[in-house]
């Protein structure tokens, strides 16, 4: 009796999907058996074309079937058991080996939302995979689909990156104006919001920056020394996906400026209004004084009250009570119009 194990969105062997390029840049799928096949053949056969094998490392043959059918450099096999690092593409056996960093398909704002891919890279083949869903994967695959050309595997990966930062200015988009209305509320002396939830927003968002941000020791190295098989056109469009990197990741952090000085103003309002809210008690407590004390006094269960037997007893320490309250209700009022 043979049982089928659950794939969990890919093939027996944990390929998500496949695509072969041709001379002309357009996609067509493959499973393995084809794919493999293909990658045996000499470099003389394959001419310009190039495939690219996505696979989901939450299926168990994934990384089985990545050490028994292909030759892939030992720091891209030992990094897919690595937690989550910042991104990185570096140069590794004549092949680029990249962890990318990536929001989650159903990215909801929460610091768990974000996962890595990694790949391996070479001239006629382009090797990804990753644990959870991507949105920039998706984004790529769909291209492919629709027909979108590619005339190698650098182009394909920096298609990706540029996905990955597309997908990195939605979030900021999205947090931007959540912070404008954050800071519209607070302009309108309405506290709607607490600092833990622009706590939380700070949190995810220091978390994007710090594992988006490619680490700049790598990328020089690699566009100062890039492997000979990357054209020049395509060394050019990677400078620029990074150098557009750049340009979000300062957007984000002037965000996080904003949301700290945000925190900082509910701080300060909050802070105020508990102020407000002290000082109200502490002058009810000081006019009620005069009272709790005659009360006190006269309450005692003692001989000798005052004004026990006197008709008019209750009036006149009610008069009393007046005396030192009302001039001390008149003094505080007076110094706070001041």
């Amino acid at each position: 009796m043979t049982l089928d194990l659950p794939a969990y969105g890919s093939d027996p062997s944990g390929l998500v999907c496949g695509y072969r390029f041709g001379p002309d840049g357009a996609g067509r799928a493959i499973d393995t058996s084809e794919a493999l096949s293909w990658l045996r053949r000499d470099d003389a056969e394959k001419d310009t074309d190039f495939v690219w094998l996505h696979f989901a490392l939450t299926n168990t043959a994934s990384e089985k079937w990545l050490r028994e059918s292909l030759t892939l450099p030992d720091e891209f096999l030992d990094s897919l058991h690595e937690g989550s690092r910042s991104t990185r593409i570096e140069h590794a056996e004549g092949r680029l080996v990249a962890v990318v960093n990536d929001a989650l398909y159903d990215f909801s704002f929460a610091a768990s939302d974000i996962a890595a891919m990694w790949l391996c890279v070479d001239k006629h083949a382009v090797i990804s995979a990753r644990v959870k869903p991507l949105r920039s994967v998706d984004r790529l695959r769909a291209s492919v689909n629709k027909g979108e050309r590619f005339g190698s595997s650098v182009e394909l990966l920096i298609h990706l990156l540029q996905d990955q930062c597309d997908v990195l200015v939605q979030i900021v988009r999205k947090a931007i104006a959540t912070v404008d209305g954050i800071e519209d509320t607070l302009l309108a002396g309405r506290l709607e919001i607490g600092r833990v939830d622009l706590g939380a927003l700070r949190r995810v968002l220091v978390r994007l920056r710090r594992l988006l941000a490619p680490e700049p020791a790598a990328l020089f190295r690699l566009l100062n020394h890039p492997p000979g098989w990357i054209t020049a056109p395509d060394l050019q469009e990677l400078r620029r996906s990074t150098e557009e990197f750049a340009v979000v990741l300062d957007d984000m952090a002037a965000l996080l400026e904003r949301i700290k000085l945000l925190q900082e103003e509910v701080a300060a309002q909050v802070n105020e209004q508990n102020n407000r809210s002290l000082f109200l008690l502490t002058i009810f407590t000081v006019l009620a004084l005069p009272i709790n004390i005659i009360a006190g006094l006269l309450g005692m269960n003692v001989g000798g009250v005052p004004l026990a037997e006197h008709g008019r007893g209750f009036w006149i320490v009610v008069a009393i009570v007046a005396t030192f309250t009302l001039p001390a209700v008149w003094l505080v009022f007076r110094r706070r119009q001041k």
